[in-house]
């Protein structure tokens, strides 16, 4: 951070961002993951895990006086049960996609991941909204994340099981039915999930498990350009580690992700946050 980021920190009353776990006990309690923030930065959202998968409630917290408030469950935070995760803010802040396993009214049957939107207006949330059933399928759709012009990138599984990234466009004020990313973002061979994309659609950040990284799963970028996307290079140090990272967020020139070690039959999940520069991987 240079010396004119450190000075405007200090003069609005807030602590200078440090590089490393994100809010240790306030966010990172050892079982968080999913942080989404707001385009002020005054307002967060993430998934409360618990270090398992049983149980996965959204919640928030605004910054007052330069200060995180301790996290409360969103109003449409699920109460029968069903897990939510994945928030996402939209570029503009009016809004964020999220999505649940919540029992869908005129699909009974579903079991998997829907996605949804929530209006966000003057600090206040808005009814919840699913998105239809050309983007959402009785197959789970999960970690999306939404461009400035509502397109939505997001997983799904693909061939043989493996997951790969999607997209779906809006069109006359609704979901397109998605289509899947072409090589060389996915593989037919590794797993593609947890996309973030940037508000212009200009990158694309994932993680993947393909050889070569540092550990579990890697965070890897690739550009969107005149001849399609670039063929993907992983963050490396320090972004990626022998743990696995995901739910990447990019805010303020920075990285914010989830990493996570199994820890026997529970998960130990922090957020964590660094300087980031797109730019130094074209």
């Amino acid at each position: 951070m240079n010396i004119f980021s450190l000075l405007l920190a200090a003069a609005l009353g807030a602590a200078a961002p440090q590089d490393g776990m994100f809010e240790a006990g306030l966010v990172s309690d050892n079982g968080v993951f999913g942080f989404t923030l707001s385009p002020d930065g005054q307002h967060a959202l993430w998934v409360q895990s618990g270090g398992a998968r049983s149980k996965l409630v959204i919640v928030e917290s605004r910054k007052v006086a330069g200060k995180w408030q301790a996290p409360t469950p969103v109003p449409f935070s699920a109460t029968d049960g069903s897990r939510d995760i994945d928030p996402a803010f939209a570029p503009d802040g009016k809004s964020i996609i999220f999505q649940s396993n919540r029992p869908v009214p005129d699909k009974p049957a579903r079991k998997g991941f829907d996605i949804y939107s929530v209006a966000l207006h003057d600090g206040r949330w808005g009814p919840l909204l699913h998105l239809g059933h050309d983007i959402n399928t009785d197959d789970s759709e999960s970690s999306g994340s939404i461009a400035a012009d509502g397109t939505i990138y997001f997983m799904k599984n693909g061939a043989e099981g493996k997951s790969d990234l999607w997209r779906a466009r809006r069109v006359d004020g609704k979901y397109a039915a998605a289509e899947r990313l072409p090589e060389p973002v996915n593989s037919s061979a590794w797993r593609e999930s947890n996309p973030y994309v940037a508000a212009d659609q200009s990158y694309l950040l994932y993680f993947s498990d393909a050889p070569g990284g540092a550990g579990d799963v890697d965070l890897y970028i690739s550009f969107n350009g005149k001849h399609g996307w670039s063929t993907p290079r992983n963050l490396g140090a320090p972004f990626n580690t022998a743990q696995a990272e995901f739910t990447p967020w990019v805010h303020g020139g920075r990285l914010y992700l989830a990493r996570q070690v199994k820890d026997g039959e529970r998960f130990i999940e922090n957020i964590y946050s660094y300087p980031f520069d797109p730019e130094r991987y074209r």
